[in-house]
């Protein structure tokens, strides 16, 4: 029998830490959810030091936000994942990133490169990875793309040719299968 983990802390007591301002609760959160949650923005951003700008921008307004968070229309990470994948997205459309893109040199490709299987085995270490991939080809593609490349619907339906509700249509069954797998209701 294994013993019980003594720095665990139930979603609802998060959420109850966060919105008394407690700095356990940012510890936690940190502690817990960081990894996975830097490892979408880099995915989004492909650069260092963007996504941990992303990062302590979406860790400020989590916090700062937290009494806007509705447990029934969301998981906890679940929302803050959303905020961290529009932070990023934003910083991706940002004319900064432009300018930086046209300028990276070989050892930034190089050491992000070298860095990139890092922030991968995260999500794996939540189980999101396998979850995913039991969904089909053309729900994952859709998914990795909005939720992991900062696509947009219209981006995506206009770059790779798919009609607009085809993507809307299989993001969804996508989130709906993701949902009843992981048990969320």
């Amino acid at each position: 029998m294994s013993k019980p983990n003594k720095d665990f802390i139930a979603e609802e007591q998060l959420i109850a830490l966060l919105k008394s301002k407690d700095s356990k609760g940012i510890s936690y959160l940190y502690d817990k959810y960081s990894a996975a949650l830097y490892g979408t923005a880099y995915r989004i951003v492909q650069n260092q030091s963007f996504a941990e700008e992303v990062m302590q921008d979406a860790l400020m307004n989590i916090w700062n936000k937290i009494d806007s968070y509705d447990p029934k229309k969301a998981r906890l990470f679940t929302w803050m994942l959303n905020i961290v994948r529009n932070k990023a997205i934003d910083k991706v459309r940002s004319a900064e990133v432009r300018r930086e893109n046209k300028s990276d040199s070989i050892n930034d490709v190089v050491s992000i490169l070298d860095k990139a299987g890092e922030y991968e085995q995260n999500t794996d270490a939540i189980g999101l990875q396998e979850i995913v991939n039991t969904l089909n080809e053309d729900q994952k593609f859709v998914l990795e793309m909005i939720y992991y490349k900062g696509y947009t619907h219209a981006e995506l339906s206009k770059e790779f040719e798919i009609p607009l509700g085809t993507v809307k249509t299989r993001l969804r069954s996508a989130i709906n299968l993701l949902r009843d797998r992981m048990n969320v209701n």
